[in-house]
């Protein structure tokens, strides 16, 4: 059994409230998990109103497609719009 992580950075440029911050992070974290079926959940920059971190993990048998999978994630998250995508890293336990 294998495991994928990756772990997102985003900046919100438009956002300028905490309340606003967490509608976009919220939005996307059910649009993840319903869309890919994958546990999702903001793991820093809490303390930052135009900042984001969030981890997405699944499990797998075959790490190829933990990676190509988690590959169309942030292919998903950049194209959505919402907040633009600074870093990312994926990662294969």
């Amino acid at each position: 059994m294998r495991i994928g992580v990756c772990t997102v950075e985003l900046y919100l440029p438009d956002n300028g409230s905490l309340k606003g911050k967490r509608r976009v992070v919220k939005s996307l974290k059910e649009r993840l998990k319903n869309r890919f079926n994958v546990s999702v959940a903001e793991v820093g920059n809490h303390d930052l109103l135009q900042r984001a971190a969030i981890g997405v993990a699944m499990i797998g048998n075959d790490a190829k497609q933990l990676n190509s999978r988690l590959d169309k994630i942030v292919n998903y998250i950049e194209s959505t719009g919402t907040a633009v995508l600074t870093d990312h890293h994926i990662e294969i336990l």
